[in-house]
C-alpha cells in the first residue's frame, strides 16, 4: 500500500514523502496515529499543491530576507555608552541595545536574530552577524 507521510517517521521517510509500506503497517499504525494518509489520486494532488505553496512561501521569505540583508549591510550603528579607564564600558552592549539602535534608524529586527556571541564590553568597531533566514546572514557594523 502506498501512503503519504504527514510527519517524519524514523526509518521510513520525511513529511510529504510518498512511500510504499505493508498493508497492516499502514492500516494498524500509520493511518490511525495520523502519521500518514492513503495515497489516493486526490490526496497525492493535494499534497503536491501544498508542497508547491510552501516552496513559494519560502522563496518569497528568502527574497524579503535578502532585501533586508542589503539594507542592514549598508547600516552603520553607533551606540553611546559610559566608558571607564582603558576603554572598558560600565555595563555592556547587548542584542537588545543593538536592536533598539536599529529601530531608531528605521530597521525593525527581533533581538533574537542578532547573533552576538557575548555582550560587547569594550569600545571599538565590531561586525555583528544578523541571521534573517536560515540561508541569509547579514553583517552589521557597530561602533561603541
Amino acid at each position: 500500500m502506498q501512503v503519504i507521510l504527514r510527519e517524519d517517521v524514523d526509518n521510513l521517510g520525511k513529511i510529504g514523502d510518498l512511500v510504499k509500506v505493508k498493508d497492516g503497517y499502514a492500516r494498524n499504525f500509520l493511518v490511525p496515529t495520523k502519521k500518514a494518509i492513503e495515497a489516493t489520486p486526490k490526496n497525492v494532488k493535494a499534497m503536491e499543491h501544498a508542497k508547491k505553496m510552501v516552496s513559494d512561501r519560502i522563496r518569497t521569505l528568502k527574497k524579503t530576507a535578502s532585501a533586508d540583508a542589503d539594507r542592514i549591510k549598508s547600516l552603520a550603528i553607533t551606540i553611546k555608552a559610559k566608558v571607564g579607564e582603558e576603554g572598558k564600558l560600565f555595563g555592556s552592549v547587548t542584542t537588545m541595545d543593538i536592536a533598539d539602535a536599529m529601530q531608531a534608524q528605521g530597521v525593525a529586527i527581533d533581538k533574537r536574530k542578532i547573533m552576538l556571541e557575548e555582550p560587547i564590553k569594550r569600545t571599538g568597531d565590531y561586525t555583528v552577524p544578523v541571521k534573517l533566514h536560515t540561508d541569509v546572514v547579514a553583517d552589521l557594523k557597530v561602533s561603541v
